[in-house]
């Protein structure tokens, strides 16, 4: 059986496409870690790819807002060959500043054509939290959250990571879809707000996928437990993998499976 090909994307300002890359690698995909601009040129081709993966960082400094800029490069410069590579039924993960690009792209939640419905903003405690969080997941569209348990611990670090809507319209259309993937939770499952929900996110939302379940982005860092020993109480532990490592597994299965 051949290996899923994931593209993890990079740019300036990019700091955890390695980490990323080895995640992908763990679970036996063939992981390339690919320049912007090498997309742009022609030089790399993205339907050459199953998988896109845009990880966390800073990209262009946060310049403008988070993600920003690179969610413009996206959508000027590359939305065709997203739109293909989208009708083909390949998958894309956006994480932390990947998220941020996913959602101000329009990529997520992907109901218009590139149009941007929601946002990610600065966090309510107008600092950076860096913190382990408990995410509850809510939904069985998504493909990258199968056979997770109902409760993960993941951590977060961002500054802008707020997770708001620009209508009450769009955040009732995101549940009844069925499209609100992860929410901040306490370690029982229960909705609380600061610390546990670390930003002030709407509806204390971590993570939303697209209407399919490919497209799936969330601002904790799946990349940074996918071993037990990097859980905080990891002697405590009697799973020997990290929560995270499940995601990867399954954008890998099911590109293996279907394309």
């Amino acid at each position: 059986m051949r290996k899923a090909r994931v593209c993890v994307l990079r740019t300036a300002g990019t700091n955890c496409d390695q980490e990323t890359a080895f995640a992908f690698s763990k679970v036996d995909a063939q992981v390339e870690l690919v320049h912007i601009n090498r997309l742009i040129e022609r030089k790399k081709a993205l339907l050459d790819y199953d998988i896109l993966a845009i990880p966390g960082g800073f990209t262009y400094g946060d310049d403008v807002a988070a993600g920003k800029i690179l969610a413009n490069e996206l959508r000027f410069k590359l939305k065709e060959d997203l739109k293909r590579f989208i009708q083909r039924g390949k998958l894309i993960i956006g994480i932390c500043n990947g998220f941020q690009v996913l959602v101000k792209s329009g990529l997520l939640p992907g109901q218009d054509d590139f149009k941007q419905e929601a946002s990610l903003i600065i966090n309510d405690s107008a600092r950076f939290e860096d913190r382990w969080v408990y995410l509850k997941n809510f939904s069985n569209k998504c493909i990258w959250t199968r056979n997770l348990p109902e409760i993960i611990y993941l951590p977060v670090a961002h500054g802008e990571g707020k997770f708001v809507v620009k209508d009450k319209a769009t955040l009732i259309r995101l549940n009844k879809n069925g499209q609100i993937v992860f929410r901040y939770s306490d370690e029982k499952g229960k909705l609380k707000s600061y610390p546990y929900n670390p930003n002030g996110s709407q509806d204390n939302i971590a993570g939303i996928c697209d209407e399919t379940g490919r497209i799936f982005g969330l601002m904790p860092h799946p990349e940074r437990h996918i071993d037990f020993l990097q859980h905080p109480h990891w002697i405590k532990r009697k799973n020997k993998e990290g929560d995270g490592l499940q995601i990867f597994k399954n954008g890998i299965e099911y590109a293996r499976l279907y394309l």
